[in-house]
């Protein structure tokens, strides 16, 4: 990635290698509980009746949005640099607006479901 340090590269790599670990971890626990809600024919109402207060639930979504805010950003860092040939501050501010975005709207709807 032009413009950023090869130490800052390094760390960015390790966070998108981390976060994918956690986001695997999340999506087999939630496919999971996908299963268990269908095969136990529970509404939606049901669903959230479940959920509502419930903070295990909350942490672990509150969880696998953050992974998810670190994850992408880094992934759409390298498709601006290496399809769209779009690189430097601006590339990386943008980015660093998309991580914002999912992180307000993904811990908004855990809020909801949740609270």
């Amino acid at each position: 990635m032009q413009g950023l340090s090869l130490r800052t590269q390094a760390r960015l790599w390790y966070w998108q290698r981390m976060s994918a670990t956690v986001l695997a971890l999340c999506v087999f626990v939630h496919l999971g509980v996908i299963l268990y809600a269908v095969h136990s024919g529970l509404s939606a109402a049901s669903l959230l009746g479940r959920t509502r207060g419930n903070l295990v639930f909350g942490a672990f979504y509150a969880l696998f949005v953050l992974a998810c805010t670190i994850h992408v950003p880094v992934g759409l860092l390298r498709i601006a640099e290496e399809w769209l040939h779009w690189r430097g501050k601006s590339a990386q501010l943008a980015c660093l607006a998309f991580s914002a975005v999912l992180a307000v709207m993904g811990l908004r709807a855990v809020y909801g479901v949740v609270m």
